[in-house]
């Protein structure tokens, strides 16, 4: 709710900041019409609902950021998070002269704060007022757009967009800084005109000496209550800290090497931060991404708390079963527990999209195709190797087109040979017969491949297919970013039997009987075979297919 609560502070302050740097762009134009775009600014924020949706998104903002700093157990920030940080903190004294100059002049002295008063006290004040008021729309403008960067990275929409999106972020404030800075030259040329100043600050009502003596007290003031209120969070930590570890020790043992002991009250991220340990974090703990999730084990597993209902959200989105949790929203009680982060420290916004439900590891009954060019080594001699490389992928973009039409996931490349799965998330018999679809579909696309390429082959391309099914382990499997999901287990072995089998009995498909008898196929007109599996005991029954072609279409 914090979050939430600060994310739509900062749209509120947002919405405010792109109305006002649009109307400083009409300084293009003129120093009328921009002083007549003010009337419409006014319209909208200077009114009771506008000035309570603006000082509440202010001070709400301010207040929430400092809250999030005191939460954190560790100031090991990414550069990102440093310079947002650094910027949000410029803003105030920034911000604070122009706030005071404008809005609490006209309040305490009825200073009219329109763009002749606020340009004419720059061309008096010199070059140190003009760089801080043209650099606080730069500063406030990068803040927000690093927060909206990485609030919006892991929307799927944000992609398609971010191009006109970053355009919007360049022309915004350098069409602002062009027109104010206009508008400054103007009003500058107007100055040499004698008179003009004084007859500026009269129709402005500028106050004496003493009460402008008195507006910039007040912004140093609110200046040095700022400062004092952003180094007593500072300084609140360590007094939690200390207060914390009487409650006892974390322990997290991360692999056979890597152990961390703290006090108890930080998150498995602060932690892995705290010692130094790579731990992929993509919205930087703020439990949006999914991208720290790790599987907790140990002797003391059940005394964690139960996922809040933000975590649980997050969790479900990926799929994560029961022993899955968000590194940055798990807050472990004294104890010890076994930690595996599921993705690598590099990791990206991609990886915080929805996945497979199996991602995480299990087992289920799927369906496993092995195909392979024949003699495909005899074709290839005496071809230059791009012709290898193109034919190679004339080939696999026909049988992966094959595959997926028929509902299966291409699992791998391996040499000029590829592995599929079909039946993620489905029943056994729709997977047995995508994979006996997906087996003719593969034969037409080979014919077809073979005429498209007749004046380039000696000899055309025969392919042979192993088909078999039953329950396999399946995750993502792999290290960094070679991850992926896959099968393994004797599903998997026997499949690429099958496939080596298709020499022997010189067809083009070899399938087990358990698979057709799941799929509800009747192949007994064509020659059965049992077969020794090695590795495995018993035998079994399979069914070769001379010409994959000739089968029905599965419907």
């Amino acid at each position: 709710m914090v979050g939430r609560l600060r994310l739509w502070s900062g749209y509120a302050l947002f919405f405010y900041v792109v109305t006002h740097l649009l109307n400083h762009t009409l300084g293009l134009i003129s120093l009328r019409i921009l002083e007549a775009g003010r009337h419409w600014f006014v319209l909208i924020w200077h009114n009771p609902i506008g000035q309570t949706v603006l000082y509440g998104a202010l001070f709400g903002h301010f207040f929430l950021a400092l809250w999030s700093l005191y939460q954190r157990r560790a100031l090991k920030l990414s550069p990102w998070e440093w310079t947002q940080w650094i910027l949000g903190m410029l803003i105030i004294p920034l911000g604070a002269t122009h706030v005071v100059g404008t809005r609490l002049a006209h309040e305490l002295y009825g200073v009219e704060p329109g763009y002749p008063w606020v340009l004419g006290s720059l061309v008096v004040g010199g070059w140190t007022g003009i760089f801080q008021q043209f650099a606080l729309p730069l500063v406030v403008w990068l803040h927000a757009c690093i927060g909206l960067h990485f609030a919006w990275r892991l929307r799927p929409w944000y992609r398609t967009w971010l191009p006109l999106l970053y355009a919007i972020a360049l022309l915004v404030p350098v069409g602002s800084i062009a027109g104010a800075a206009i508008a400054l030259r103007d009003v500058a040329d107007l100055a040499q005109q004698p008179g003009f100043l004084q007859n500026l600050f009269e129709r402005a009502h500028v106050p004496s000496q003493d009460g402008i003596a008195n507006l910039y007290d007040i912004s140093r003031k609110l200046q040095i209550g700022a400062l004092v209120v952003l180094v007593g969070a500072l300084s609140a930590r360590p007094l939690r800290d200390l207060w914390e570890r009487r409650a006892g020790v974390v322990r997290l043992d991360y692999d056979e090497r890597r152990s961390v002991a703290q006090p108890t009250g930080l998150t498995i991220l602060e932690m892995s931060r705290i010692a130094g340990i790579p731990h992929a974090s993509v919205c930087g703990g703020r439990g949006r991404c999914s991208t720290c999730r790790v599987r907790v084990g140990g002797q003391d597993r059940a005394k964690l708390p139960e996922a809040s209902p933000e975590e649980q959200k997050v969790l479900a989105r990926v799929g994560a079963p029961a022993n899955v949790r968000l590194a940055c929203q798990l807050r472990p009680p004294p104890g010890h527990y076994r930690v595996t982060p599921l993705l690598p420290a590099s990791a990206g916004p991609v990886e915080a999209y929805r996945r497979q439900p199996q991602a995480h590891g299990g087992e289920h009954y799927v369906a496993i195709l092995f195909a392979d060019i024949r003699g495909f080594t005899s074709i290839s001699e005496g071809k230059l190797p791009y012709d290898v490389v193109f034919l190679l992928n004339r080939y696999f973009r026909a049988t992966g087109q094959a595959i997926e039409a028929a509902g299966g996931r291409l699992d791998k490349f391996i040499g000029d040979g590829v592995m599929a799965i079909f039946g993620l998330g489905k029943e056994p018999q729709v997977a047995c017969r995508e994979a006996l679809d997906a087996a003719r579909r593969m034969g037409e696309a080979l014919a077809d491949l073979n005429e498209a390429l007749s004046g380039d082959l000696d000899q055309p391309l025969r392919i042979g297919i192993g088909l078999h099914s039953g329950a396999t382990i399946v995750g993502e499997m792999g290290y960094a970013r070679a991850t992926h999901l896959t099968a393994i287990g004797d599903t998997v072995n026997i499949a690429s039997r099958l496939e080596a089998l298709t020499k022997e009995f010189a067809a083009e498909l070899v399938v087990s009987q358990e698979l057709l008898d799941r799929a509800g196929v009747d192949l007994g007109a064509l020659e059965s075979h049992d077969v020794e599996i090695r590795g495995r005991q018993g035998r079994l029954t399979v069914r070769a297919v001379k010409k994959v072609i000739e089968l029905t279409a599965m419907s």
